[in-house]
């Protein structure tokens, strides 16, 4: 069985999460981002990618702070590699 892939980090708040990937071909490192809203269904958990206008707020703070964890993450690798 192949191994899943997972998200290199995790931004959640609230019900809303911010899931980071990272894929590198021919060296280079890109990054994107998929976001969902988490809620449950009895007592399983669920995720959606539809937003009500009350997640709005949160669905750009997880964003931003996906952007921000990004770059910092770019950063953090540029300096190993001097």
């Amino acid at each position: 069985m192949k191994n899943k892939q997972k998200p290199i980090h995790e931004i959640r708040i609230g019900a809303i999460k911010a899931a980071i990937w990272e894929n590198t071909h021919d060296n280079v490192t890109r990054h994107n981002v998929t976001v969902s809203r988490l809620y449950k269904d009895g007592a399983e958990w669920k995720s959606s990618d539809s937003f009500g206008r009350d997640d709005l707020p949160l669905l750009c703070k997880v964003g931003d702070q996906a952007h921000t964890w990004i770059f910092a993450h770019q950063q953090e690798k540029a300096a190993e590699k001097k």
